[in-house]
């Protein structure tokens, strides 16, 4: 049975112009829709992503970025559903206090060990999560942590356009 790649974007979703958009449009992969991409709440972000996951079948691979990479790690913490493994990108730092207050329920971040593979990404210029604190989320969740330079929050503005090298880390995941 061939894997499926979920996207799982943060705060107000992925526009067209994200790296994750166009893997949806290039590659095919699919995207987790939320309810209300620009008022988020935790537990209902988590029961999107279980009801995906549970459509998508056994072999799943996430790439959550921002406020998703919260959302999955919340979401590890009560599904029995297992994943082959989670891209992580620009983990949005949830427990800072200038955190935006439309965002409601994912503070404290889940720092348990993950049981699937994945990898933390980050940069470090971005203005959502200092390079320490992904790298405490990567040692946490017992994840590979790839810093990528001065590359902000790893989006759209970013200007990465397809971003092979995320792919390429994608692609290690699948193994």
């Amino acid at each position: 049975m061939p894997t499926t790649i979920l996207t799982a974007p943060g705060l107000g979703g992925s526009g067209s112009a994200h790296w994750q958009t166009q893997w949806e449009q290039q590659y095919s992969y699919q995207r987790v829709q939320q309810h209300d991409w620009d008022h988020p709440v935790c537990t209902d972000w988590v029961q999107a992503l279980e009801a995906a996951i549970a459509a998508a079948g056994p072999q799943v691979v996430l790439v959550a970025h921002s406020l998703a990479c919260a959302t999955v790690a919340h979401w590890a913490a009560t599904t029995r559903h297992q994943l082959q493994g989670v891209l992580f990108v620009a983990p949005a730092d949830v427990d800072r206090p200038d955190f935006p207050p439309e965002v409601v329920g994912f503070a404290p971040m889940p720092l348990a060990r993950l049981p699937f593979p994945s990898i933390v990404v980050a940069s470090t210029n971005d203005q959502y999560v200092s390079l320490a604190r992904a790298q405490q989320f990567a040692e946490a969740w017992g994840s590979r942590f790839v810093n990528m330079g001065a590359l902000g929050h790893l989006n759209a503005e970013s200007g990465l356009g397809l971003w092979p090298q995320g792919h390429q880390l994608l692609l290690e995941l699948l193994g």
